[in-house]
């Protein structure tokens, strides 16, 4: 296949990539290097543009991200626009088909449709801004790796990287296409993506002797996969769809995992459903035993479940979610699921790696000592050797070396030409349990010495001799206890220490291994300061204030972790180690999570386990990690924090990333998480209410008055304004008292909530109906001359019509009053207007509906769907009703509060 130099390559089927990667298996890594044309030198610039033009770029054709028709369609398509669609046609049907020519009217159409129109474009549209603004911050974020070209060593973004490149991987990085090794070292690779094996499998570079599944091949690397361990170096042999998991895309499509949100959400909208299919049937039925006309009573029926239908619930939810996201990326914060939003805001528990996290990500070297405790130029030396020559993951003390001897040398001249008198021969990759890493090098007079440097604890165990006071001697327990003295006198002075250790004349060339790791001579260590960052404490007293407590997960040693935590004023209530987690059972464990603050030493599995018993004690839990020993911790949170800084595969775990890694940031994604699920709650609860006690009331008047309250059409455009009207509520202020405290989702108080404030709107709407049926409209319809309705006789259909039609005006204007008055009510447990504001936006919007509903009585308009001007004199009485509604409201959220502890 690789044999035609000039014409594209099309992999047609999945048979055709399958047969490539088994060909590259099985092949001499030399002689499938032959054939695609390239060497270990790397492509030229010549061959780059040839080989993208004949195998395709880089790219895996997306297909998780929605079309424009398809958020379009999704923005119209929910249960609640569902059902207003359904009455809509149901309204086609008993307004405009079955009625006389003259009788026909489409404006319940028309106002239904609006409703749904209205509510699906303002989700459509907040989800696309959201959407952009995500976008443009993660065109900030390039994955990339490191490949050789033109016998250069060039990083290089993923979709760059063309067939017949040269890759280098190490510890961390992301495999960028499928490749066939051509060189390794130690390496361990996880496929758990692709197998769903959690395992690391261990890849060499010989090729396969016998045919196998393809991901069971020990030469082949996966695009997908992730280095746990070791180095290689690769030939990439397939890019983008020609992949195995471009094949895998194309065959499967998941559907995303139902977050613990969405299931909140969709809770609370059945329940909304459920009662609004009881209540329904329930006004038809008394509706048409009271006033004997059943298809009056079916079009009012209709109209009470549009009214109790929280058709703005999906964009409020959408809207919410969409605005905290836009205002995180202000902060240079993505969010890249909005529900992460409101999950953020739930967190009660923030896991933080202590590294580059709660600390700067500038290491600085302080001292290089010898065992005797003295600064040492050899011991700079070899340090610098091993972190030069390595070809793993170079981290921040590496780079720290590296700095510091390019400082020291300018004045010692032993620390001079390292690079020109030292080559490389071979090297054993760093890896997390044996937490060291070793290098041999050559130097000129053809001297062998293989270089380690690891964690102090480690490096003990497989020294056997000490360099003391100018002599190798064996290393004795004397020496080891002073050795372990000096280094936790450096450690509570917050440095981090590494051991350095030497062997001449390790295993023959190309023989090196882990074996060799014994019987070395310690020289000496390496103490580093990491100093914390500045914004580190003003940080953890924020999240404190906000009922957010900090624990570290770290995989330093416990003496430098408690002297940074003490440095940033985080107490040390309690301190594990990773060896104290392995000698307790899972339940003393699940117990002793609670209790402490700092846990030392651990490994990468060990913190992933510590979350998930958090979880389990009923805790909401975020990570922050960078590297990839975090990478399982942030995929068992419920929200993974990373910064564009850190490696690729804990960019791809976490649900938030950080552009500046700031802590003060967290503290916002927080306040917008919990600002989310207060606006959210707000309007399911006051909607919620407000319809209950809607129907509560035309319940009453169906049963003792001999007219409906409101016709249907009233009914339906008194629910548009104040729908509009809630259409702000994501731009509400939320009381800071709410969000100090850490907010699950929780739909468990709506019903209870429903029945305590619904009825309370209802106490007035029927002190509406008595008056306007007994005081206003007998003194003031015309023709009425203070009768009461039952008393006119029926020929007079005109003052009737108006007698009634002047009673449904003033239960339309009282009705809109209080049900905007809610919004101000039940937005927050204080007292409205005097201890607690609303937003401009909600302010501005709920006086223009009751501004609007209150003028139509007497409008052309008004009297196209049957009102009628009522006298100005109501205004006084009205306004009595309104003040009695506040302090009655107010009476009944306080005994609430009391019973069950909250509002929202």
């Amino acid at each position: 296949m690789f044999l035609n130099k000039k014409k594209k390559i099309i992999m047609e089927s999945k048979k055709d990539i399958e047969k490539l990667l088994h060909d590259a298996a099985m092949e001499d890594h030399n002689s499938l290097m032959e054939k695609i044309g390239t060497t270990n030198y790397g492509l030229s610039e010549e061959q780059i543009i040839e080989n993208r033009e004949k195998f395709g770029n880089n790219k895996v054709t997306e297909h998780k991200k929605d079309s424009v028709f398809k958020k379009l369609w999704d923005s119209f398509i929910n249960p609640f626009s569902g059902i207003l669609i359904f009455l809509a046609i149901i309204s086609i049907y008993t307004d405009i088909i079955l009625p006389d020519p003259e009788d026909k009217n489409a404006i319940s159409v028309i106002i239904i449709t609006a409703m749904v129109f209205i509510s699906g474009m303002i989700r459509f549209v907040q989800e696309i801004r959201s959407g952009n603004a995500a976008d443009s911050l993660l065109n900030l974020i390039k994955t990339k790796c490191t490949v050789i070209r033109e016998n250069e060593q060039r990083e290089i973004l993923l979709e760059d990287l063309v067939v017949g490149d040269i890759v280098r991987l190490s510890a961390g990085d992301m495999i960028p296409a499928d490749i066939r090794l051509i060189q390794t070292k130690d390496l361990f690779i996880s496929q758990s993506s692709l197998t769903g094996e959690n395992e690391p499998v261990e890849k060499t570079y010989k090729k396969a002797e016998t045919e196998d599944s393809l991901t069971n091949y020990k030469s082949l690397a996966f695009l997908g996969s992730n280095v746990i361990s070791g180095s290689a170096f690769g030939l990439v042999v397939a890019t983008g769809d020609n992949t195995l998991f471009g094949m895998m895309a194309k065959d499967i499509q998941k559907e995303p995992v139902v977050t613990t949100f969405e299931k909140g959400v969709n809770q609370v909208s059945w329940v909304l459903i459920r009662f609004m299919l009881i209540m329904v049937p329930i006004v038809f039925v008394i509706n048409g035993i009271t006033k004997g006309h059943w298809i009056h009573a079916f079009t009012f029926a209709i109209s009470i479940g549009v009214g109790l239908t929280p058709e703005m619930l999906p964009m409020i939810v959408t809207t919410c979610l969409a605005k905290g996201a836009v205002a995180m990326s202000k902060e240079k914060t993505i969010v890249k699921n909005l529900n992460s939003i409101q999950n953020f805001g739930s967190i009660d528990i923030l896991c933080t790696d202590k590294t580059g996290t709660i600390t700067q990500d500038k290491v600085i070297l302080e001292y290089h000592l010898d065992v005797d405790g003295n600064d040492n130029s050899r011991v700079l030396r070899h340090a610098y050797l091993n972190s030069h020559f390595q070809t793993g993951l170079k981290n921040l003390m590496d780079i720290a070396i590296i700095e510091s001897t390019n400082e020291e040398k300018v004045d010692d001249p032993s620390l001079r030409g390292l690079d020109e008198f030292y080559k490389k021969i071979d090297e054993v990759p760093f890896d997390f349990n044996r937490r060291r890493m070793s290098v041999v090098v050559e130097d000129k007079n053809g001297k062998t010495q293989m270089i380690t440097k690891g964690a102090v604890e480690e490096m003990l165990s497989i020294c056997s001799f000490v360099e003391f006071e100018g002599s190798v001697i064996e290393l004795t327990d004397n020496i080891k206890e002073k050795v372990l003295n000096k280094v936790t006198e450096l450690n509570d002075d917050g440095m981090r220490v590494i051991a350095i250790a030497q062997k001449t004349n390790p295993s023959p060339v190309g023989e090196f291994s882990v074996k060799d790791e014994k019987d070395m001579v310690l020289i000496g260590y390496l103490a580093f300061l990491d100093p914390p960052k500045e914004s580190t404490i003003d940080a953890i007293v924020a999240l404190a204030e906000y009922g957010v407590r900090v624990k570290v997960l770290t995989g330093d040693n416990e003496h430098v972790t408690r002297s940074i935590c003490k440095m940033v004023g985080l107490e040390v209530n309690n301190l594990l180690t990773g060896s104290d987690i392995e000698n307790m059972s899972e339940e003393e464990l699940k117990k002793v999570v609670e209790t402490t603050t700092v846990f030392a030493k651990v490994s990468p599995s060990q913190k992933a386990h510590i979350v998930e018993l958090l979880r389990e004690n009923g805790h909401s839990v975020g990570f922050m990690g960078d590297g990839i020993n975090d990478a399982a911790a942030m995929k068992a949170a419920d929200v993974g924090i990373s910064v564009d800084t850190a490696v690729d595969i804990a960019k791809e775990s976490a649900d938030v990333i950080l552009l500046e890694k700031d802590l003060m940031v967290l503290e916002k994604g927080i306040i917008e998480g919990r600002k989310t699920y207060a606006n959210m709650i707000k309007y399911i609860k006051m909607t919620a209410s407000s319809n209950f006690g809607n129907v509560f009331s035309v319940l009453i008047a169906s049963a003792f008055i001999p007219y409906n309250p409101m016709t249907s059409i009233q009914l339906i455009f008194l629910n548009l304004i104040y729908d509009i009207s809630c259409t702000a509520i994501p731009w509400d202020n939320v009381d800071k008292e709410f969000i100090k405290e850490p907010k699950k989702w929780d739909a468990s108080g709506i019903v209870s909530f429903m029945l305590w404030l619904g009825p309370t709107s209802s106490i007035f709407d029927i002190a509406t109906y008595l008056i306007s049926y007994f005081l206003i409209c007998p003194i003031f319809v015309p023709g009425a001359e203070g009768r009461l309705f039952n008393a006119i006789p029926q020929s007079e259909e005109l003052v009737r019509d108006t007698y009634m039609m002047m009673a449904q005006s003033i239960w339309f204007v009282e009705s809109m009053w209080t049900q905007s008055l809610v919004i101000h009510m039940i937005r927050t447990p204080k007292i409205p207007f005097i201890q607690s504001h609303a937003s401009f936006a909600v302010t501005s919007l709920s006086l223009s509906g009751i501004v609007i509903a209150t003028m139509i009585p007497f409008t052309p308009f008004g009297g196209l769907i049957d009102l009628y001007p009522f006298p100005l004199k109501y205004f006084y009485i009205l306004a009595v009703t309104v003040v009695l509604y506040m302090i009655l409201t107010t009476v009944v959220k306080d005994i609430y509060i009391k019973r069950y502890g909250k509002l929202l």
